[in-house]
């Protein structure tokens, strides 16, 4: 799959980034590998800008270093910026699965929701063994085509219109049974005050 210039900035922002985080923390390659299971090779090839993570590797790199995937793909500085244009709204392609995740409103000091468009192509499946913060909280608005996801064990099939309330813990997967394109808010959860209530919402 070609990148186009804008994917490509945010390719070498996700290098940059994940650098960044790994030695602000005091970890070297290893570490990183360990806390995420991603081999101590694959990160180097990404730090570099060599290879682009999948969007199982990037949750996975997610969760070792506490935060979400946007953060992760970098966020805007100021917490004054109201407006958000098409512009500055980052797009991220896994070349894996095909999806295509558009951060519509990132993450940035003074704010606590994130809002992502995603699109998933006919067949796509994306399946993650954990949450990238536990009780990740998930507000999934399907608005063309049909998904499937199971969340720790439960599934659940969406229509056009439908939304699934849940808060992720564990395992959840996701499967476009047809080209699909959903809304995404997601709420993390503060630190010490998490949730016991582990309840996917009720369709």
């Amino acid at each position: 799959m070609d990148l186009t210039s804008e994917e490509t900035r945010l390719e070498l922002r996700l290098a940059e980034r994940l650098a960044m985080l790994r030695q602000a923390r005091g970890w070297s390659l290893e570490t990183l590998a360990e806390r995420s299971g991603v081999s101590r090779a694959t990160l180097s090839r990404f730090e570099r800008a060599e290879s682009s993570p999948s969007t199982v590797q990037l949750n996975r790199l997610c969760r070792a270093l506490g935060m979400t995937a946007s953060r992760l793909l970098g966020e805007l500085e100021s917490g004054n910026h109201a407006l958000v244009t098409r512009a500055e709204q980052p797009l991220w392609v896994d070349q894996h699965s095909g999806l295509r995740r558009r951060s519509l409103s990132p993450p940035t000091t003074g704010y606590a929701v994130e809002l992502i468009e995603c699109e998933l192509p006919a067949g796509a499946v994306i399946a993650y063994d954990v949450s990238p913060l536990a009780g990740l909280e998930h507000h999934l608005w399907l608005i063309e085509g049909a998904l499937e996801l199971e969340i720790e064990g439960r599934r659940h099939r969406l229509a056009p219109g439908d939304v699934l309330r849940c808060r992720l813990y564990g395992e959840d997967r996701f499967e476009a049974l047809e080209a699909s394109r959903y809304l995404l808010a997601i709420h993390a959860p503060q630190a010490g005050a998490m949730t016991i209530d582990r309840q996917v919402g009720e369709a």
